[in-house]
């Protein structure tokens, strides 16, 4: 007996379904409040080179110790990274005779004088992640995807050998330990590993969440729950924005953020193991048990199955993911769509102060405007079909990107930049149904390839010192290139989900023979 025809039989989509979707949304909160934290944590305010021996200057006001320590960029401002030899008295009597002897400037040698009106405390603020430092600091984002990028594959191996629930719980209790570890950091190289390895904690939540709650919903409603979950990574989106505005210094934000997590474990104690899984590893009777459970609270008091019925399948690893021509393009394709998906989404993401608006509320808006996206999505999806739907977001995404080297930025583009995000991630979650041999390890590996995406997504801020829209070019090229390879994937809408008894319907079956 498939296991689709039993979950018809004990209610595909009930009060057991909504309860398990809800408790394993909770831990999907907190995702984005640390996937998308470095704009907080890593936050550079404006400063100044320190001015030595200022004490020496009291007859003058701050503004003019600046004017005669602190040369002007074009713009009128104060340069963040340059100051004088020597105080240049001269500017006192006429400041827009700028010194054109740039051997009178040099780099800062005393350290910064940084803006704490926004934030008390930032890591570039704690260690001078600034001007020659600026890699380092956009490398910690770096260093947090690569760890994320491990973790998808070691997670999606280790919850297809042990079990969905035993790994969720392990990642979570892991993402604990490691984020208040990187919260009582003393040092940027603690920070650095501690952050990498709450990077390969999240990874096995981020990994397990979504596969786990649809093994427990039938064909008509598996694409209404990823919406459900993709909804509350929008929920998570706005609450980062409202915690960070309430936690402005860096330590206890990490604090703040890693917390709700230990609420996730609690909660997780009612959540029983997939059905799927423990057949698939011939733990049949406490699958019954699970299955029995499940069609009392879903009101079908009647069900009754004989464990004999099912079939035990033995598990794949990710060489199966390639093994016939049509699989290693599945595969191919899919690996190219997740990275334009994450590549595009983190680089827009962490570009807050990009959108002219205050960067609390830019966060908090892109969490709101996801939600009516995401419902759109929801109708375009089943319409549609995903295919169509992840290749025209994910180009149209990138092209508005691409607008906006053109046209100034304004509140139209940043909404439906903010939008096109959002479409292109939810859908991306519907084209991960291909056919894989083993779902954890198709899992794995398309996320560790997007995580590959979101580790390189910040560096590439980094290109402005070489052209100021080379960034935004690249985000656009990428994302409508990955886009166009979407149109290789295989349609999926209302297709059964493959069985760990017999690998693959019939309908690819065809295919791959």
């Amino acid at each position: 007996m498939k296991f689709e025809d039993l979950l018809l039989e004990i209610g595909g989509f009930g009060r057991f379904q909504i309860f398990i979707l809800f408790i394993l949304c909770l831990p999907r909160i907190n995702l984005p409040m640390h996937f998308l934290l470095h704009n907080f944590l890593a936050a550079t305010p404006s400063h100044h080179c320190a001015i030595p021996h200022q004490e020496a200057f009291v007859n003058l006001t701050m503004e003019e110790v600046l004017l005669i320590s602190i040369p002007q960029e074009p713009d009128g401002t104060y340069s963040s990274c340059e100051m004088f030899s020597q105080p240049q008295f001269h500017l006192l009597l006429n400041s827009s005779l700028q010194p054109e002897n740039n051997s009178i400037i040099q780099h800062c040698q005393h350290g910064w004088v940084y803006d704490h009106s926004q934030f008390t405390s930032t890591i570039s603020t704690q260690w001078d992640l600034v001007c020659e430092q600026r890699g380092l600091n956009q490398a910690t984002a770096t260093f947090f995807f690569i760890g994320v990028t491990m973790g998808a594959v070691i997670f999606g191996y280790l919850s297809d050998r042990f079990g969905r629930k035993a790994m969720l719980l392990l990642s979570l209790v892991f993402s604990v330990i490691f984020g208040m570890l990187s919260a009582a950091s003393v040092s940027y190289s603690m920070l650095a590993i501690t952050r990498t390895l709450t990077g390969v904690a999240l990874s096995g939540v981020s990994l397990i969440i979504l596969p786990f709650g649809m093994e427990w919903v039938d064909i008509q409603h598996r694409t209404f729950s990823g919406i459900l979950t993709s909804i509350f990574w929008s929920i998570g989106n706005m609450l980062l924005a409202m915690v960070a505005y309430l936690v402005r210094e860096w330590h206890w934000l990490l604090v703040a953020v890693t917390g709700p997590c230990l609420l996730s474990i609690v909660c997780l104690w009612w959540v029983p193991e997939s059905a799927r899984w423990l057949i698939a590893n011939g733990k049949v009777k406490q699958a019954q048990r699970h299955l029995l459970q499940c069609a009392r609270m879903n009101g079908r008091e009647d069900f009754t199955v004989s464990p004999e019925a099912w079939m035990a399948a033995h598990l794949y690893s990710y060489i199966s993911l390639f093994r016939t021509p049509v699989l290693r393009k599945i595969s191919l394709c899919s690996g190219a769509v997740w990275f334009g998906v994450a590549f595009s989404y983190y680089g827009m993401s962490m570009n807050l102060t990009g959108f002219g608006l205050n960067m609390y509320l830019s966060q908090f808006v892109l969490g709101i405007i996801e939600i009516p996206a995401k419902m759109i999505m929801y109708v375009l999806v089943n319409r549609v079909g995903r295919r169509q739907s992840q290749a025209w977001t994910l180009i149209l995404t990138g092209l508005s990107i691409g607008a906006n080297v053109i046209i100034p930025k304004s509140e139209t583009l940043f909404c439906g930049r903010g939008r096109g995000s959002t479409h292109l991630f939810l859908t991306v979650v519907c084209t991960t149904m291909v056919p894989y041999l083993s779902r954890q390890n198709g899992m794995g590996y398309t996320s560790f390839v997007a995580r590959l995406g979101g580790a390189l997504a910040p560096l590439v801020f980094l290109l402005d010192e070489v052209w100021r829209s080379l960034p935004e070019v690249t985000y656009c090229a990428v994302a409508v290139c990955c886009g166009s390879v979407a149109f290789l994937l295989p349609e999926t809408l209302n297709v059964r989900l493959p069985e760990v008894s017999s690998i693959l319907p019939c309908t690819w079956k065809s295919l791959l023979d």
